[in-house]
């Protein structure tokens, strides 16, 4: 499938939105670093990143010409439900992720013809989510040794 889509942002930053076949090795290696670097090295978690998720996934980050700065993939898991994982910023506070989902959201409507995102957030992130629209729908639960919630928004 081609590229989706590449939206020029701020600071020469680029939002592009790509299939797995559609990226480039540089593109996808500094996908995997960027996530390597968060929930391995930042966060501790310990378990294959790598889960075959990838290959049905629409590709969604911010690009600075040399790294990905924050990223997320979306993929089906029910009729008209898409599921938002793997969703990081490379650098906290600067407004990096609000930007990703602003761009992200429409275009994975587009793509997928979606009524409704899905995301498991870690708790401490819900209220980010929540300014987004998302509305947690489920009880606390661990993943990975991490609080999370189950939280939903239509589109």
């Amino acid at each position: 499938m081609p590229i989706l889509k590449i939206t020029e942002k701020r600071d020469c930053m680029k939002f592009i939105a790509k299939t797995f076949d559609a990226l480039s090795t540089k593109e996808l290696y500094e996908i995997l670093k960027s996530r390597m670097e968060i929930f391995m090295l930042e966060q501790e978690i310990h378990c294959l990143d790598m889960d075959n998720v990838d290959y049905e996934s629409l590709h969604c980050f911010l690009w600075d010409g040399e790294r990905v700065c924050a990223y997320l993939r979306a993929y089906e898991i029910g009729e008209g439900t898409v599921k938002l994982g793997r969703v990081l910023s490379l650098r906290h506070g600067e407004g990096f992720g609000r930007t990703l989902m602003e761009n992200a959201i429409p275009t994975i409507k587009e793509h997928f013809s979606c009524q409704k995102l899905w995301v498991d957030s870690q708790c401490h992130a819900s209220g980010f989510y929540a300014k987004l629209n998302f509305s947690v729908v489920t009880e606390e639960f661990l993943e990975e040794g991490i609080p999370h919630v189950g939280m939903e928004r239509s589109v």
